[in-house]
């Protein structure tokens, strides 16, 4: 006879946030994409109040004081006719701690505002994604037939144009134009244009493994019971299919980010996504591209951002997929 005074055992969810935080890998994963979030909230204090520059203006005929002494941001080639200019290179100081790129900006101030943009794109067009791919995948999954057909059919035109393809067409219409929805009208450099481009790319990445998701849960004898009792199909699809599909949205949703990402800074480096004079990773490696034999720290720099972030996020998604599993063991199990 079990014990009147045994503690209730955990929730599932407790037990996969216990298992998560176990896993160093995936700690370490979040407390690096907690520090790069957090760096890049702080750019304009770094801007204004530690580097005192500005990081959208040129300033090719500025200069900055060292040791008392007046140095050019924009100073003469190494080359042994020193012909042409080429910018400061790292200082390792509060300004232009990383040096300056071809407008003589402050590099650092702009990686951090830079970060803003992609990281702010990638999680919003992350989740915009994740919810249409939800829509159509558990739309696909439980009704079937015709439905499913269709769905299945618009997916796979989708997936069968390549993914950077895609995303640059759907730029040159939507950049070349102001977009305008019903009484709004969204600028060719609104950050909801990259957004919504690459949210619509990657819907037939993610509504695939819903939509499998989904017709397993279908004949579950959950779904089967409310059927019998005549619940209506988008209630089933509300309080019983969706809440089983939590643990998929949340492990595809840093897999999601991490393709966001990658995609947004292709799309920046083709001018075809955050336009001038706003930053992004991708634009300043587009900025970098012309000095990456004089200064090749101002494509390295975002270049070293974008892999830390990416690689963080598969970390963190391949932890929050080993925790969960176990929750759907005990699930299975209870």
């Amino acid at each position: 006879m079990p014990s009147p005074f045994r503690p209730a055992p955990a929730s599932p969810w407790k037990q996969a946030l216990f298992l998560l935080a176990r896993n160093r890998s995936a700690m370490l994963a979040l407390g690096v994409l907690a520090l790069m979030a957090l760096a890049c909230l702080l750019a304009p204090f770094y801007a204004h109040d530690v580097a005192h520059t500005d990081p959208f203006s040129s300033n090719v005929a500025g200069t900055i004081s060292f040791d008392g002494q007046a140095v050019d941001i924009m100073q003469p080639n190494d080359n042994p006719l020193h012909l042409g200019l080429s910018p400061i290179g790292p200082t390792w100081h509060a300004a232009y701690l990383l040096g300056a790129d071809s407008q003589g900006r402050d590099l650092m101030a702009r990686l951090l505002y830079g970060g803003r943009n992609s990281l702010l794109i990638s999680a919003s067009a992350a989740c915009i994604c994740l919810f249409l791919a939800a829509v159509a995948g558990i739309t696909a999954g439980f009704c079937g037939g015709i439905v499913d057909g269709v769905i299945c059919r618009m997916l796979d035109i989708m997936w069968a144009v390549p993914v950077y393809l895609f995303a640059i067409s759907l730029s040159i219409v939507m950049v070349s134009q102001t977009l305008q929805l019903g009484p709004f009208v969204v600028r060719a450099d609104n950050l909801l244009i990259p957004i919504l481009i690459i949210a619509l790319v990657y819907v037939p990445y993610a509504a695939r493994p819903i939509r499998g998701r989904v017709l397993a849960l279908r004949q579950a004898e959950f779904v089967l019971a409310a059927r019998c009792l005549g619940v209506p199909d988008w209630r089933i699809m509300l309080h019983d299919i969706l809440p089983n599909l939590t643990t998929t949205l949340v492990v595809l949703g840093p897999l999601l980010m991490a393709l966001a990402l990658l995609a947004e800074s292709a799309l920046s480096f083709l001018s075809l996504g955050v336009q001038a004079p706003a930053a992004s990773w991708g634009t300043i490696i587009q900025d970098g591209e012309g000095l990456i034999y004089t200064r090749p720290m101002v494509a390295i720099a975002p270049g070293v951002a974008i892999v830390i972030v990416v690689l963080a996020l598969n970390i963190l998604g391949d932890g929050l997929r080993d925790a969960l599993d176990v929750r759907d063991a005990a699930r299975r199990g209870s």
